[in-house]
């Protein structure tokens, strides 16, 4: 093919509709190829072949080559190492440029470093451009010009600075005659890459008026249907953040405080890129000694610890890729503080089941359920799971629904007592802390 065109790099994006990076390659002035890449680099390290998050991006690319070959022009979809891939495409067409969006992970960032490179090398441009949220890096600051490390002023200095030109959308339907006109490629298979689909369905990605309007009253609840579950649309961009944001300031600001807390995390993890490493926020949090008993940590895995809401919590998990926010923090508080399990033991936990996880947001949730995080629960908030439950669940509903036999007789005795636990807690922490 001898005619310049340009290329699309989707990735946490992946939608036509109110894409930064696509609107910037449909304007570039050539014919626009959009591609993806199944990084063997990431996907070589999930022991689960039915990982649930490779079958949402495979079903994703599915949508996406439809919309496409209605408009006569298709995706490429490609399996390997991203930079090796890369070489290939450079060898199979005249690229004048690439766009594709902004990814702010450890990994990311040193991909797109030597992508990046490589292109320059061969004399093609590679543009990329903020997408995923809001604001992002630099862009909230403090007065004295530092990065915020509490929620409650950042989110005060981002509500006072967002406004329409943030939060338009991109018109790329003005521009989707750019699309290159091609006969459609065929999207590898699940199996060819080693993983099979499970055929469950997927969270919807609709945003319910309803829901959000009562978003504030019932998100505690985890027996009822009171969060969005738009986490995995957002984690993989199946969804505008600008949209929702916008509808979010229209129905309720406790939800939007929610993605605040995306933005707040996400420039966390770009101003502190030791916290993506296995690093605490806090120094000093590196010095607790955790237990590291493997019989305890496999029970809590497997929801056996005797403390009815932790085990329907780990077994939701488990079987959805989901699990309740509330319901998150009391299973993270109980591994750390009930426990004395390091919390990098239950990130990577949840890094490997999560259907949403989000490195800054997982290890933000973690960090704060531990104490070391930025605007972290203080050390001695410990979260005492029944009377959590008595608060969020008094009459079982979600725990019975996951832990059937919590009311018959032989149910798991506790792995371990909540006032000694406590107390065990308190001690260790004030050691090392103190210390």
């Amino acid at each position: 093919m001898n005619q310049p065109i340009t290329l699309f790099w989707y990735r946490r994006d992946l939608r036509l509709h109110d894409n930064a990076g696509l609107y910037h390659a449909l304007r570039s002035g050539n014919p626009v190829l959009p591609i993806f890449i199944f990084d063997s680099e990431i996907l070589d390290q999930l022991d689960d072949k039915r990982d649930r998050r490779v079958e949402f991006i495979h079903q994703a690319m599915g949508e996406l080559q439809t919309k496409l070959v209605e408009m006569g022009s298709t995706i490429a979809v490609n399996y390997g190492k991203p930079l090796d891939i890369w070489q290939q495409l450079t060898e199979k067409f005249e690229i004048a440029e690439v766009h594709t969006n902004h990814d702010y992970e450890p990994y990311a960032i040193v991909r797109d470093k030597t992508i990046g490179e490589f292109l320059n090398s061969k004399g093609i441009a590679f543009y990329t451009h903020k997408d995923q949220c809001i604001f992002e890096k630099s862009e909230v600051l403090s007065g004295a010009g530092t990065p915020y490390t509490v929620f409650t002023p950042y989110s005060r200095k981002w509500k006072e600075k967002v406004n329409e030109f943030y939060l338009r959308s991109y018109p790329t339907e003005a521009y989707f005659d750019a699309f290159l006109k091609t006969q459609p490629s065929e999207i590898i298979s699940l199996e060819s890459m080693g993983f099979e689909a499970m055929g469950q369905p997927f969270p919807s990605k609709e945003v319910r008026k309803e829901l959000l309007e009562n978003y504030k009253e019932r998100r505690d609840i985890p027996s009822i249907p009171g969060t969005s579950r738009l986490s995995v649309h957002l984690r993989f961009g199946t969804i505008s953040i600008r949209e929702l944001v916008r509808e979010a300031q229209k129905l309720n600001e406790t939800f939007l405080n929610e993605l605040i807390w995306r933005d707040f995390y996400m420039q966390i993890l770009w101003h502190c890129p030791h916290i993506g490493q296995g690093k605490a926020f806090r120094a000093d949090y590196d010095k607790i000694e955790w237990r590291h008993d493997e019989a305890q940590f496999q029970a809590w895995c497997e929801g056996r610890t005797g403390y009815p809401i932790v085990d329907a919590g780990m077994r939701e998990l488990n079987a959805t890729g989901f699990m309740h926010n509330r319901v998150r923090m009391i299973v993270a508080s109980f591994l750390t503080k009930h426990l004395l399990i390091d919390w990098r033991w239950g990130e990577a936990y949840f890094a490997q089941k999560l259907l949403d996880f989000d490195l800054s947001a997982n290890n933000g949730g973690w960090q704060w359920a531990s104490g070391s995080g930025t605007d972290a629960a203080p050390y001695f908030r410990i979260f005492n799971p029944t009377s959590q439950t008595q608060k969020f669940d008094p009459q079982l509903i979600y725990i019975k629904k996951w832990v059937p036999e919590v009311s018959h007789f032989g149910y798991l005795e506790p792995i371990v007592d909540h006032a000694f636990a406590r107390e065990r807690c308190l001690k260790v922490y004030q050691k090392a802390l103190k210390g």
